[in-house]
């Protein structure tokens, strides 16, 4: 008996089918079209996310052979999907978490002073990261949209709801904690959808789904999908999923995910802990009704620079190349890479913010931006681990060793690790598995099914692949982090008000 994990990110939908030791056995993966209608704005289509889904799952199921016996979902959060619901068809492309198109509306709330209604219900801030203000957009901005969903004909959803509707051919709209905790809707103290809030962002009730914990029983499949119903057990958004896979169980425990953008979670156990950093505070995990909260730190652009460097500039053919050319760069050019290309996250949070490059010379060229690249994720990483660090202390809570725990595709790159590593002071240590985001979501689901091991047998058997040591001078870490900042606070003055 097998467990099916559906793993839908924000560039590429992927499956992979695990035994019952949770092990993959069998995987397939499809990318599929981002849309960029103007500077700022980022779209899916919803249908080719669904199709890219159907393909893949069934494409693993194909290759694994066996009984499927669970599903486990975990996705792309924040991204907003409205739908039709006796149709299906959504009413627009869905806007995706990285789209700034509602920086205005987030501007506006602020400067009423409603940020702190925001903050104190949901442990988020006021930014377009976050699903409420695209809603918001979609019900302004389609045609008839409002009337329909004020009349309970449209059905809103993050990634994961939208695939449990047509799982499930349209039978269950559902969603789980951690997905709804992103909304900016969502209340992480009562555990429900806040009335005031919904008020706020003009959102009706009956556009919402009902929030279940992660380890729920969702819905069956439609038997005519994989040829027999498979129940769906357990849900995750794509960041709690990994700190989940990463058995990141107990309290202060730290990881951070390398995927199109990069976010770090800290467990802090039954505690809310409020940031002074402005990172987020969030739900880490629901698991039979008892919340696990965490802070949260967002990158927006991590793996996408290399993306970039790729398609963009051109400078490399493929992904793994990025770390052939830095290691073949000069030392004495220091390149710094401010990769703000949808605005900078935690702890700056500013969305108006653009990507800018500093330092360069005449004797700059690729290997140096590829080395400049790779190294400002471990710079956005340390700006993320000095504010956990700091809000940790400041709860009173007993400090831990400082070790980091890393997974997503990213993570594969020794040299940015290394240069990770070297930056925070800090061991990283990166995991056997890599696909650690899916494995998050196959453990819900089989742990739910009585197919795998309980949470401390699980955690017991969490192993580190590798462990990388910092290796460079105190002195030269902190000239470097500083030289971080100054860039940082260069592009946010040159973004202006």
């Amino acid at each position: 008996m097998h467990i099916l994990a559906i793993d839908q990110g924000t560039t590429s939908s992927r499956a992979i089918v695990f035994d019952r030791t949770l092990r993959p056995v069998a995987s397939a993966q499809k990318e599929f079209a981002q849309h960029y209608p103007a500077p700022g704005l980022v779209e899916h289509d919803p249908a080719e996310i669904w199709q890219s889904v159907r393909t893949t799952a069934q494409g693993a199921i194909d290759k694994a052979g066996g009984e499927i016996g669970a599903i486990g979902i975990t996705n792309q959060r924040e991204t907003v999907v409205i739908w039709d619901r006796e149709s299906g068809e959504p009413i627009h492309r869905a806007i995706v978490w990285q789209d700034r198109r509602t920086a205005d509306l987030c501007h506006r709330l602020r400067d009423e002073g409603q940020e702190s209604l925001v903050t104190g219900r949901t442990g988020l801030l006021l930014d377009p990261y976050f699903s409420a203000s695209k809603i918001a957009w979609l019900l302004e901005h389609v045609p008839g949209a409002r009337e329909r969903a004020e009349a309970g004909k449209l059905a809103f959803g993050t990634i994961d709801c939208f695939l449990i509707w047509h799982l499930t051919a349209g039978r269950a709209h559902v969603t789980d904690a951690t997905n709804a905790a992103r909304t900016a809707l969502y209340d992480i103290r009562r555990g429900d959808w806040d009335d005031d809030l919904c008020r706020l962002f003009g959102v009706p009730r009956a556009l919402l789904p009902e929030v279940l914990d992660c380890n729920a029983e969702f819905g069956t499949t439609d038997a005519a999908l994989f040829g027999r119903a498979i129940p769906i057990l357990g849900v995750a958004g794509d960041q709690q999923a990994a700190t989940i896979g990463q058995a990141c169980f107990e309290p202060g425990m730290l990881k951070s995910t390398y995927g199109t953008g990069c976010f770090a979670l800290m467990n802090t156990g039954s505690t809310i802990v409020p940031s002074h950093n402005r990172l987020l505070t969030t739900i880490a995990y629901r698991l039979d009704g008892q919340v696990t909260y965490a802070l949260e730190g967002a990158i927006f652009i991590a793996g996408a620079v290399v993306q970039w460097l790729r398609d963009g500039l051109k400078i490399i053919a493929s992904a793994p190349r990025s770390e052939v050319l830095a290691r073949q760069a000069d030392p004495a050019q220091q390149v710094i890479m401010v990769p703000a290309f949808t605005g900078l996250g935690a702890p700056w949070w500013q969305p108006a913010a653009r990507g800018a490059i500093f330092g360069l010379t005449r004797n700059a060229g690729p290997a140096e931006l590829a080395r400049a690249a790779l190294e400002s994720v471990g710079f956005q990483t340390r700006d993320l681990w000095a504010a956990m660090q700091d809000d940790w202390a400041r709860s009173g809570a007993p400090a831990r060793a400082g070790t980091l725990r890393v997974d997503g595709g990213m993570s594969a790159s020794d040299y940015a690790m290394q240069f990770l590593a070297d930056i925070l002071g800090a061991p990283v240590d990166r995991p056997q598995v890599l696909e650690t985001t899916a494995l998050g979501a196959a453990w819900l689901a089989g742990a739910r099914a009585g197919l795998c091991a309980g949470t401390d047998e699980f955690a017991a058997d969490w192993a580190a692949e590798r462990r990388f040591e910092p290796a460079m001078a105190q002195d030269e870490r902190e000239a470097r982090y500083r030289a971080w900042q100054h860039a940082v606070r260069a592009t946010i003055a040159a973004a202006g008000d």
